[in-house]
């Protein structure tokens, strides 16, 4: 599994009141231009452009499905469900991230997954499935 970097903003967010998780539209988005963690505050496509929305890639990416959102014994998780994208004719990419932002609080930025190297989904019915972990969350804090 790819580790999750959540970015620093997020955290400061976080703490200021800048996301309300459990009722907020979540999405994931795919780009090939690296993010800057340390400050990147939302999610940009002139700065971090995405594949043209075609060919099985939706604008802003996918919306993600929560699965749940709560905290037992002071530990706060959100779980959400795997998102997949599948391509048509055409193809979808080149991408290496995959950014996880809150759209409904002006694309705040919350975490991105980098996979290494860039991904391409050439033909139609490739599919790429960001694997959210159904366990500890796709975001756990403390």
């Amino acid at each position: 599994m790819v580790a999750f970097t959540k970015f620093s903003t997020f955290i400061e967010e976080i703490f200021e009141g800048g996301h309300a998780l459990a009722g907020d539209t979540i999405k994931v988005a795919l780009t090939n231009t690296a993010p800057t963690v340390a400050t990147d505050a939302a999610w940009n496509l002139t700065a971090h452009p995405a594949p043209t929305a075609a060919n099985g890639y939706a604008a802003g990416g996918n919306s993600v499905t929560m699965s749940s959102s709560a905290q037992t014994t002071g530990t706060y998780k959100l779980v959400l469900a795997d998102s997949t994208f599948t391509a048509t004719a055409g193809g979808i990419g080149p991408f290496r991230y995959v950014i996880l932002y809150n759209f409904s609080k002006t694309n705040k930025v919350i975490g991105m997954y980098d996979y290494g190297s860039s991904i391409t989904l050439t033909n139609a019915g490739d599919a790429f499935t960001v694997d959210f972990d159904p366990t500890t969350g796709a975001i756990q804090a403390s």
